[in-house]
């Protein structure tokens, strides 16, 4: 039983099509989302999706938000979203390699706000590469 994906962000809409099966990076941890699941509404981290149209998995990019799942409807809302497809993966390195580094610069320091913006460019940064295909999730 197909379900019907919407992936929306403030300023487009990522991806509007059928797909089989949904991975969502909820704040919980890995959520999987068929056809006839009991609808829901979740947040959700900074993190990859992953959706099967068909045999193939495609990977997205959340920069975290919400989803909703209703009568085999999953809409997602979130602050941004990439195809992995559509990403560079060299860049992505370069950015999830340069994040890690001021990551690791500010981690042992008090500031926690450095703490807090340098965590999140490297979720970001880690998203991305991830769903450009350089690392394992």
């Amino acid at each position: 039983m197909a379900l019907n994906l919407k992936v929306i962000t403030p300023d487009s809409t990522v991806w509007e099509d059928q797909v089989e099966e949904i991975v969502l990076p909820s704040t919980t941890g890995q959520l999987g989302i068929l056809g006839g699941h009991a609808p829901l509404l979740t947040a959700l981290e900074i993190g990859v999706m992953r959706v099967r149209p068909g045999k193939e998995w495609k990977a997205i990019a959340l920069s975290g938000g919400f989803a909703e799942v209703d009568k085999n409807e999953v809409k997602v809302l979130v602050n941004g979203a990439e195809l992995g497809e559509s990403i560079d993966l060299e860049t992505a390195r370069s950015e999830y390699q340069s994040a890690q580094g001021d990551f690791d610069k500010v981690e042992k320091g008090d500031d926690k706000l450095a703490k807090t913006r340098a965590t999140k460019a490297l979720k970001k940064a880690r998203a991305r590469f991830q769903a450009a295909g350089g690392m394992s999730s």
